[in-house]
């Protein structure tokens, strides 16, 4: 008799405290979430962080252009302690925010830690493509370019964002419809060859005065070649600025 009243009354005991966990168990929960700092909580701070990093390296380097930023998933279950201080947030890599990157988020209370968030920043700007494939050694001309949206993060080998940086120059290697072009794509297209005559012009002011040369040797567009006078026989350095064409200062 006296074992049965004995376990009556732990069952009892027991069946009162599961009531209670169960009564405390929703606020208990919340108790225990403001004990931590949650995965979502680091997912806003960089956001924040990159927002603020992204704007000011568009005004510091005078870029136009769209961002997107997505921050990865962080497991659920990570639970960092509560930080006594404003958590800290700084790029650890690459060095400018685009493309691949990661921030690092450390807490400097007096139980320091360190979580390592990766994101995606994605630059959107116009830059230069081709309109349909062209050939090694073709000359670019109006009708072979135009600017369209890509993702600067992702190109590597850089780009242009005139139309005119394309225009005029040669190809060094065929390009594909829809294609970026970038520095390592173009080079000076020669539109004067060693020996041919040209008009030289000596410009002061609204004074222009033409005389007849020969190019010694060849040069593109906006390029300084050596040329001579055929009057004087004097040889000058002038800039070409056309076919046939070239121009010195007096």
């Amino acid at each position: 008799m006296h074992m049965k009243t004995t376990f009556s009354r732990r069952l009892t005991r027991t069946l009162h405290a599961l009531l209670a966990v169960l009564c405390l168990w929703a606020p208990g929960a919340r108790a225990l979430a403001d004990a931590f700092t949650l995965p979502e909580q680091l997912i806003g701070v960089t956001q924040g962080f990159l927002e603020y990093t992204v704007e000011d390296y568009l005004a510091s380097s005078q870029t136009e252009g769209r961002y997107e930023i997505q921050v990865n998933t962080l497991d659920p279950r990570l639970r960092m302690p509560l930080c006594s201080q404003e958590l800290d947030a700084t790029l650890e890599s690459p060095a400018q925010p685009l493309g691949r990157v990661t921030v690092r988020v450390r807490c400097n209370g007096g139980a320091p830690w360190t979580v390592f968030v990766p994101a995606q920043v994605r630059l959107f700007r116009e830059v230069v493509t081709v309109v349909h494939p062209l050939k090694r050694q073709s000359v670019i001309g109006p009708e072979d370019v135009v600017l369209r949206e890509r993702d600067v993060g992702t190109l590597k080998q850089g780009f242009l964002t005139q139309l005119d940086q394309a225009v005029g120059m040669k190809l060094l290697r065929a390009t594909v419809l829809d294609q970026v072009l970038t520095p390592q794509h173009l080079e000076q297209a020669e539109v004067i060859q060693k020996g041919d005559q040209v008009v030289i012009i000596a410009r002061s002011g609204s004074l222009a005065v033409r005389m007849p040369g020969e190019a010694l040797v060849k040069g593109g567009l906006s390029e300084q070649i050596r040329v001579r006078n055929l009057n004087s026989k004097r040889v000058v350095k002038a800039r070409v600025t056309g076919p046939g064409q070239v121009e010195v200062a007096m």
